[in-house]
């Protein structure tokens, strides 16, 4: 079976949805739309869709696939032939994993790849911060509550281009520090999704002003009814403590009613790996490589 690929766009996201929700683990960071469809320029990222499922190919710099998306216990593994005919999938779940191990036994050979686990936290807990755990992060709440004057607003389509420009001036001023061809992949995705944030079904996101100016952002999306992912979190670091701030305050006023928060993977970096697990993660989302050896299921 052959399948048809394409770049996704705002007509993809009905089914997308659709399709995602059926899937019997919370979906990982990697398969929100918003971050497919912001990542897909820089990845060469596209889809196809067939027989309840989502399957997606990524192009630069190498084709590789992702895990398919849809249903997988009720999906026929013993009758499909894509599968071991793409021989290698990438940023796999663990549920699937394990019972692409119990259907294609020795045929399958899985690698467990940390760099890629998402990071999942328990939402009142980074919104009430209690304990020694979280007492360096409540700490520096205080400090930025007390300090500044500031007002927190849920983003909406009519401050997309403020957060634009805070966006712009967050890039200039990292890039004296740290110049790198990966900030301005993300700034590209990060401006694809604003562009669409009206388009993209369930985004949601809030901004912290200062005298009036937008000084913080993030930007998330829902996967499941009890998990929320965070896509991108900025802040300028003049005023102490505005990440914890932009945190706290966005989980408590927009994201209360989720249980968990997903704030994606560390990609080996050390630097953010000592910082993501400096919250206090509740568990991880783990993920794998999965490569077959063009045989069949019997």
């Amino acid at each position: 079976m052959e399948l048809h690929f394409v770049r996704p766009n705002s007509e993809h996201i009905e089914e997308y949805n659709r399709i995602l929700n059926t899937c019997p683990q919370i979906p990982t960071s990697d398969y929100a739309f918003a971050n497919v469809y912001g990542w897909a320029e820089k990845y060469g990222l596209e889809l196809a869709m067939h027989q309840d499922m989502i399957w997606i190919r990524q192009t630069i710099p190498e084709t590789v696939y992702w895990a398919p998306l849809g249903d997988w216990e009720r999906h026929c593994w013993s009758d499909c032939e894509i599968v071991p005919n793409l021989e290698s999938f990438t940023r796999v779940p663990e549920y699937l994993a394990l019972l692409w191990e119990e259907k294609y036994g020795d045929t399958v050979r899985i690698k467990e790849c940390r760099e890629h686990w998402d990071y999942i936290y328990n939402v009142r807990e980074l919104i009430e911060l209690r304990g020694n755990r979280f007492h360096k992060k409540k700490n520096l709440l205080k400090q930025f509550l007390k300090k500044y004057d500031y007002e927190y607003s849920p983003m909406g389509p009519e401050c997309v281009e403020e957060v634009l420009e805070m966006q712009e001036e967050w890039l200039r001023w990292f890039e004296e520090h740290n110049p790198s061809a990966a900030l301005e992949a993300e700034n590209n995705a990060i401006t694809r999704v604003l562009q669409q944030f009206d388009q993209i079904d369930g985004l949601i996101g809030g901004t912290i002003r200062v005298d009036g100016k937008v000084i913080a952002y993030t930007v998330a999306e829902p996967v499941s009814d009890e998990s929320v992912v965070i896509h991108f979190e900025k802040g300028n670091t003049a005023y102490k403590g505005v990440y914890q701030a932009i945190n706290q305050m966005f989980l408590e006023q927009q994201a209360s009613d989720f249980e968990y928060v997903n704030r994606e993977q560390d990609l080996g970096e050390e630097g953010l790996r000592k910082a993501k697990l400096s919250y206090n993660p509740a568990f991880m989302l783990k993920k794998f490589e999965a490569t077959f050896q063009n045989a069949r299921t019997e």
